[in-house]
C-alpha cells in the first residue's frame, strides 16, 4: 500500500458556496483498499445508492450498505474499499464550513469546528436512527438536484440545504443536549483568526504574547478569555492540533518519529511521545499497528 501524503484537493462546482457533489460508480472487480489515505478541510457526506463498501476513518472501521449515510469530519484521514465484485454507486458531498458560518450557525461554532470530538462520532447514531438518516438522505438528494439543474436561485437553495444538514446532525445528537449556548461559546467566532494562525504555524514556535497582541488583549486576559471560550487552555489547544497533524503524517507519509516531531513544532521527541500517549492513550507505534499493520515507522517508541 502506498502511503504518500494526500491532502485531497476538492474542485468546487461553485466557488462562492465552496461545495461539490457527484455520483461515484465503480464496476471493477478487485476489492482491495484504495492505495492512499486522504483527508481534506471540507466536511464529507456519503449516501449509498447501490452495493456495499467499507470505510476506515483513522482507527474506526465501518461498513456502508444501500441507504446508509456517512459523515467524515474536517481533516480526518480516511480510506475506502469495495466489499465485493458487484456494482457500487454512491453520492459524495464535500463542502467547506467557512462560507456557512452566519450569526446563527456561529452560535454553535465549537460543535461544528469539532473542538471536542469529530463529527464522525455521529455515524453510530445515523446508522441507528431512521428519522435522522431519512432527513440527511432527503437533504443530500435535494443538494444533488439543485447543483445539477442550477435553476434560478439555486445558490440560495443550496445554502439552505447545507444548513439543514448541519441542523439535522445537531438536533439528533443525543450527546449534545444543551438548552442554550453559553455566552462564552457564543463568542468563539471572535477567536477564528487565532485558530487559523495556529493551524498555519504548527511547525513553528507559537508565542502567546504575539497572539494576544494580535487580538489587542493583554497576555493574561487573552489566556483567561481563550480558556473560557474554548474550554481548554491555549497551550493545550496547540498540543491537540499538533498531535492531530502528527496522526495525519503517520498515516500519509513514510517518515520517522524524529522528523514528524520536528514538523509539528516539537523539538523534544520524548515530549512528543508523552503528548501523543496522553491524547491517544497509545504510542505512535501502537497507533500505526492498529491502522496500518503492514507498515513500520522509523525510530523506536
Amino acid at each position: 500500500m502506498n502511503h504518500d501524503a494526500y491532502d485531497e484537493p476538492i474542485r468546487y462546482m461553485n466557488n462562492v458556496l465552496s461545495i461539490h457533489i457527484w455520483q461515484v460508480v465503480k464496476t471493477y472487480t478487485h476489492v482491495n483498499w484504495n492505495p492512499r489515505w486522504h483527508y481534506h478541510k471540507e466536511l464529507e457526506f456519503l449516501y449509498m445508492q447501490e452495493g456495499s463498501m467499507e470505510i476506515r476513518v483513522q482507527d474506526q472501521l465501518y461498513r456502508l450498505d444501500p441507504g446508509d449515510v456517512f459523515v467524515v469530519g474536517s481533516m480526518q484521514p480516511h480510506i475506502t474499499r469495495k466489499t465485493d465484485e458487484n456494482k457500487l454507486a454512491y453520492l459524495v458531498l464535500h463542502f467547506d464550513l467557512q462560507p456557512y458560518f452566519d450569526p446563527a450557525l456561529l452560535m454553535h461554532f465549537r460543535y461544528f469546528s469539532e473542538i471536542d470530538r469529530p463529527l464522525c462520532s455521529l455515524n453510530g447514531q445515523i446508522k441507528q436512527k431512521e428519522e435522522m438518516r431519512a432527513e440527511l438522505t432527503r437533504t443530500i438528494l435535494l443538494l444533488f438536484q439543485e447543483l445539477e439543474r442550477k435553476s434560478i436561485g439555486y445558490e440560495i437553495a443550496v445554502s439552505l440545504q447545507v444548513r439543514q444538514l448541519l441542523l439535522t446532525l445537531l438536533r439528533h445528537d443525543d450527546s449534545f443536549r444543551h438548552a442554550a449556548v453559553p455566552y462564552e461559546q457564543a463568542n468563539a467566532p471572535s477567536l477564528r483568526p487565532v485558530l487559523d494562525y495556529v493551524n498555519l504555524r504548527l511547525s513553528e514556535k507559537i508565542q502567546m504574547s504575539e497572539v494576544s497582541a494580535m487580538m489587542n488583549m493583554s497576555y493574561h486576559y487573552f489566556s483567561k478569555y481563550f480558556k473560557k471560550v474554548m474550554g481548554l487552555s491555549f497551550v493545550d489547544y496547540i498540543n491537540v492540533q499538533r498531535i492531530r497533524k502528527a496522526e495525519r503524517l503517520l498515516l500519509t507519509e513514510d517518515i520517522g518519529i524524529t522528523e514528524i516531531s520536528e514538523r509539528i513544532g516539537i523539538a523534544n521527541t520524548a515530549h512528543f511521545y508523552e503528548l501523543f500517549k496522553r491524547i491517544n492513550r497509545c504510542t505512535p507505534r501502537e497507533y500505526m499497528r492498529r491502522l496500518v499493520p503492514e507498515r513500520t515507522i522509523g525510530d523506536s517508541s
